[in-house]
């Protein structure tokens, strides 16, 4: 179940939600607009191994704003600071960014309960298109859930930026592990490898 405008509103008063800074003029009939940071990052060319951490460039959004290139990935950084440890958010592009022919996702809207950070969101035009910081870029959504909560303790927590992927510490593995065991009866535990948890 979605909840209204209304009750996002009341949800952050309450603390259950948590947007800031909380423009009430921004408050749509069941989402948020949240607006686009000054900061970007694009990844550097060459093949990007999921196993190797990808060089990024930065890039800043000034008054004259930023054309972004077609079919290039930006990602940008939310300036507010959000989530809940109550509700499950979702984002999306409002619909009059989409008409334009831009995502802000590219298959990453959900979140998870219990991160709270600035939302890295993934810029991909299909047009040449020139963005300013501080425009209303995408709507949040936050949802009712079923169950038990276990609260999001990941690598993404706490976000202040954009953050380019970090998927490739999914395939970090203990030194010990790449070694060959002493000679015992004890056997070699494999090493973990965690689960990967997309937010932003």
């Amino acid at each position: 179940m979605i909840l209204t405008g209304e009750e996002i509103t009341n949800r952050v008063s309450s603390g259950d939600i948590v947007i800031a800074p909380f423009l009430p003029q921004n408050v749509n009939p069941n989402s948020y607009n949240f607006r686009l940071h000054s900061h970007m990052k694009v990844y550097e060319e060459g093949v990007i191994d999921i196993k190797e951490e990808k060089r990024t460039t930065d890039l800043h959004i000034g008054p004259e704003g930023v054309v972004l290139e077609p079919m290039r990935l930006y990602l940008a950084s939310t300036i507010e600071t959000m989530g809940s440890t109550k509700f499950v958010p979702t984002y999306a592009a409002r619909s009059s960014i989409a008409r334009l022919g831009m995502f802000i996702n590219l298959s990453a809207s959900l979140g998870d309960i219990g991160f709270i950070g600035r939302w890295t969101i993934q810029l991909l035009a299909v047009n040449r298109i020139r963005l300013y910081a501080g425009m209303n870029i995408g709507q949040m959504m936050f949802w009712k859930v079923q169950g038990d909560i276990r609260l999001y303790d990941g690598k993404y927590q706490g976000a202040k930026e954009a953050f380019s992927s970090r998927i490739y510490m999914d395939y970090a593995r203990p030194a010990a592990a790449a070694s060959p065991a002493p000679e015992s009866d004890v056997p070699v535990e494999a090493a973990e490898g965690g689960p990967a948890v997309s937010c932003v």
